[in-house]
């Protein structure tokens, strides 16, 4: 699938109650995104180039510098501009006195055709001796989709302050709605599942609302442009031959990190029992239990140099076990478990019988899942700070997956040990009673205000680029929200059967059993939220 470049024009202003930003409702037709509100923008075309005749500021090669790109910098914001012009009816512009463009300027009169194709911004320009501004525009994001929509685009996000005296409007076609929100705002209207947002403009708002005044914004943005993220192919080996990685494959952060001189070494595979160091003093060993709900096996964590410390042991598997002892040496201090499902605690027992290791977790909720066996001498509380010879662990509480779910922070290296609260390559089950959706998503909203830039999961590789992994989650267990209210909304009152049809129509009715557990947690949430009630076995909206 080709990546498409495209562009972004950010519209900020000031109010008493400090920035406002415009943001789009695009169509519910829409193949990309339905329904979610965006900031203007869209596709660079290959006429951008003719824009440059008519630009003020900064030429290609310095906005291309700026944006660590060989040449065409330039083309990505004149595309912003155009695009931000045919969807919201705002352009920026200046005229021959090198006054911005009012409401008023005959310029609008030609949006449609712009919108057509059958003007472009070079030909709009000609056409009404305009210039357009680009030392106005700051660099400020970059966002490339990552594999599975059905469209992938490499967007730069830029931000100007909207120029005055042009009201906002959607085309009616693309974007249906519009609105000026601070982003505090939006980002909460989020949060309460009220308005769909996507990732790249969750993380852009979560930025803007840093900022009180547009003056300081744009100082701000122009002074600190984004650092590029490795985006090249990455060598590692499989099964001893050399591969190389594309950015987004499972192992390509692990081994951007691991070697970052690019030499091959890393491997893109998980071989259980094989010692793996994510990290200085952090060793990752695998238990031998690959499945669907385990990936390449449940990863157990080694802290330390001379005593160490074990997250996660994992199952009572007697190999796993001798391989822990013999990483450390029998020297085990401390045994720490992020919950106790079957596949990450029922080792505990055999390695405290050997190494007489003081356990730290929290006590087994009931259910058949559940590790009944497990026995803490601590019961850290959120907050807690435990000492390792790889750094100091703070203990974060992190109920959804299930309700003693612990997650432990290697606060010097900013390493999150995330246990199955982040997965990789597949989203968490949440599995009512003691799954909750709405515990899930406060805790990953909870985590988002942690200093993370690795993420240790209990399946699969490392992880970076963290806000972007939790962003992800949330997104798309408040899409699947958003799905499950329309079909209540549609059906009300239904029974969970029918619901789960229709809000997972776009899976495989095979596993609507499994579908179905997840629409609970979803219907339970908004229940909490005051939003749904059951009676009778039939859920209803709640208005």
């Amino acid at each position: 699938m080709d990546i498409r470049p495209a562009a972004t024009l950010v519209l900020t202003r000031d109010t008493s109650d400090g920035i406002e930003v415009l943001l789009l409702q695009r169509t519910w037709d829409a193949v990309f995104m339905p329904g979610y509100f965006v900031f203007p923008g869209g596709r660079v075309e290959e006429h951008e180039t003719h824009g440059r005749e008519h630009v003020i500021g900064p030429g290609d090669a310095e906005i291309s510098q700026t944006m660590s790109v060989d040449e065409g910098g330039a083309d990505y914001m004149l595309a912003a501009v155009r695009e931000c012009f045919e969807e919201s009816g705002i352009l920026l512009a200046v005229d021959q006195q090198g006054q911005l463009v009012d409401g008023d300027h005959p310029a609008h009169g030609d949006r449609q055709a712009v919108f057509d194709g059958d003007l472009s911004l070079a030909d709009l320009c000609k056409k009404h001796g305009l210039s357009i501004p680009l030392d106005r525009l700051a660099y400020l994001g970059h966002w490339v989709t990552p594999p599975g929509p059905p469209r992938r685009f490499d967007t730069r996000f830029f931000v100007t302050t909207a120029p005055e005296g042009q009201p906002a409007g959607h085309d009616g076609i693309e974007t249906i709605d519009q609105v000026w929100i601070r982003p505090e705002q939006a980002l909460e209207d989020h949060r309460r599942g009220q308005r769909l947002l996507g990732l790249p403009t969750i993380r852009t708002l979560r930025m803007l609302s840093d900022f009180e005044t547009t003056e300081v914004l744009m100082r701000y943005a122009h002074a600190n442009p984004p650092e590029p993220h490795p985006s090249q192919p990455w060598p590692a080996l499989k099964k001893g031959k050399a591969v190389t990685l594309e950015p987004g494959a499972p192992a390509y952060e692990e081994a951007a990190k691991l070697d970052p001189e690019g030499e091959g070494s890393t491997h893109a595979e998980i071989i259980p029992g094989e010692p793996v160091e994510v990290a200085a003093g952090v060793i990752r060993l695998t238990a031998p239990n690959p499945g669907m709900m385990t990936g390449p096996g449940t990863n157990t964590y080694v802290l330390g140099h001379e005593r160490f410390t074990v997250i996660d042991p994992g199952p009572a598997d007697e190999v796993h076990i001798e391989r822990i002892l013999e990483v450390t040496g029998g020297v085990i201090d401390q045994v720490l478990v992020t919950h106790t499902h079957k596949d990450h605690s029922p080792a505990v027992a055999a390695l405290k019988e050997r190494t007489g290791c003081r356990v730290f977790g929290w006590p087994a909720p009931e259910g058949a899942s559940q590790d009944q066996t497990f026995r803490a001498d601590d019961e850290p509380e959120h907050g807690d700070l435990i000492v390792t010879e790889a750094g100091i662990l703070k203990v974060l509480h992190t109920p959804g997956h299930a309700s003693n779910h612990l997650c432990y922070l290697l606060t010097d290296q900013a390493l999150l040990f995330s246990g199955d609260h982040i997965m990789q390559g597949s989203t968490v089950v949440i599995n009512p009673p003691d799954g909750d959706m709405k515990a899930y998503i406060e805790s990953l909203y909870d985590l988002l205000a942690e200093p993370l830039r690795y993420i240790a999961p209990a399946h699969g590789f490392l992880m970076g680029q963290p806000e972007a992994v939790i962003d992800f989650l949330i997104t798309h267990r408040l899409s699947r929200e958003h799905k499950v209210a329309r079909a209540l909304e549609a059906l009300t009152p239904t029974d969970l059967k029918a619901l789960t049809a229709k809000a997972y129509d776009d899976v495989p009715t095979a596993i609507h059993g499994v579908a179905a557990r997840s629409a609970l947690a979803h219907l339970l949430k908004l229940e909490a939220e005051h939003r749904a009630f059951r009676k009778d076995d039939l859920w209803h909206v709640r208005h």
